[in-house]
């Protein structure tokens, strides 16, 4: 961004952009996958209703957990960039510093 409260730029935006859809796309893979891996064995072994349901609703909790936290791991650690004229430690003003 430029400046304090500033427009961000295009490259800004679609930095952000881009983040957002693969935060969006790794987190469906991994609750996904999740899923698959906790309520995959109740359907392939033909477990009772009880066991599959139980399995396919820990999995489905799972996985939308996994995909929350995910999204919000990916967002977090992605940062803009300071700007090359902002000072790289708060209150050194001067160029040489």
């Amino acid at each position: 961004m430029t400046g304090h409260g500033g427009r961000r730029t295009q490259a800004e935006r679609d930095a952000m952009t881009v983040e957002i859809g693969y935060a969006l796309c790794s987190a469906a893979f991994a609750a996904a996958v999740l899923l698959g891996a906790v309520a995959g064995p109740a359907y392939v072994f033909d477990l009772s209703g009880g066991a599959r349901s139980t399995l396919t609703g820990t999995g489905v909790t799972l996985a939308v957990v996994v995909f929350f936290a995910r999204v919000v791991s990916v967002l977090v650690r992605f940062r803009p960039r300071a700007q090359a004229g902002q000072p790289s430690q708060p209150g050194r003003t001067r160029p040489d510093s």
